[in-house]
């Protein structure tokens, strides 16, 4: 019984993540390289597609007044999954972005924030998208400026941390939000 109100939990916090808090007042996310709604460039695409590999460039503003912290999520819902229902695909998650941050440069030099697993589990970090040749998917990049540290999650890079802990963490945290979408 307690799996069926776990689930029911995860749900219903899927549901909100993806139904509210975008962009509702002027907090904005934009990338140099990425246009909303656009096409994946190719030199963002994965090493098999003739791109580096490298996370996007990302800014954000203004920054929500009382914002202590951000968090980054990069993903999509494969074919058959439901947004509130199932848990995306993960290409990226970072958390305990300091709140002076305005912006992370093409491949997190800085190291910016701390990351969890990647999309395969194998390590933590960005993957970069790598659609199956003539398939199209639309991925999603999602800012979060947040009323406290995510204090409940580790302090460092770690692989435990997939976007079920990273979305809960996030639970009564978000006073705003802000997102890109774009296709590959």
């Amino acid at each position: 019984m307690s799996r069926f109100w776990d689930r029911c939990a995860v749900s219903t916090l899927c549901a909100a993540l993806a139904t509210t808090g975008f962009a509702q007042g002027n907090f904005t996310l934009t990338s140099s390289e990425i246009t909303d709604g656009g096409a994946l460039p190719s030199a963002l695409k994965c090493t098999r597609d003739g791109g580096d590999g490298l996370s996007p460039p990302l800014a954000w503003s203004p920054l929500p007044e009382g914002t202590q912290s951000l968090a980054v999520i990069m993903h999509h819902y494969p074919r058959g999954a439901v947004a509130g229902r199932d848990a995306p695909s993960q290409y990226w998650l970072l958390w305990n972005i300091p709140a002076d941050t305005r912006a992370i440069d093409r491949g997190n030099p800085q190291s910016i924030g701390d990351e969890g697993s990647d999309k395969d589990a194998r390590q933590t970090g960005y993957t970069p998208p790598c659609s199956p040749p003539g398939a199209v998917h639309e991925y999603t990049i999602t800012v979060y400026a947040l009323n406290a540290p995510l204090a409940d999650l580790p302090q460092n890079d770690e692989i435990s941390v997939d976007w079920s802990a990273l979305t809960a963490s996030l639970a009564d945290k978000v006073i705003d939000s802000a997102r890109i979408t774009f296709t590959n």
